[in-house]
């Protein structure tokens, strides 16, 4: 209907932007955790045990604890990003909601002009 609003397509509003950085956020994320459960699977391996005390001791428990924050981290990301891609929807929904409540409000008032001009 000439006039309305539009609703915009998916993928040009701005929460549809902030969703696509943090999914690229997250994606960076999990393969820094996975990169690091790969050196931190080396280190424990390669490294015999009696090489495994004091400064490369804490440096592999270090890794271990960075490994298990960027995991939790890339989780959390996710949770965001499906609540996120959830409210976008409602949003279209209401949207295209109110344009239809519009249109039936246009459709309703023509007619009664029509009504009111016989």
């Amino acid at each position: 209907m000439a006039g309305q609003p539009q609703p915009l397509p998916r993928g040009t509003t701005s929460l549809d932007s902030t969703l696509k950085k943090s999914e690229q956020v997250a994606a960076d994320v999990q393969r820094a955790s996975d990169n690091l459960a790969v050196v931190n699977t080396v280190l424990e391996q390669e490294l015999p045990e009696e090489v495994q005390v004091g400064e490369v001791a804490q440096a592999i428990e270090h890794t271990n604890q960075l490994e298990e924050k960027l995991a939790r981290s890339a989780e959390k990301l996710a949770e965001v990003n499906a609540a996120l891609s959830e409210e976008i929807e409602k949003r279209l929904e209401a949207t295209a909601e109110r344009d239809e409540s519009q249109a039936l409000a246009e459709k309703l008032k023509a007619k009664l002009r029509s009504g009111q001009a016989d």
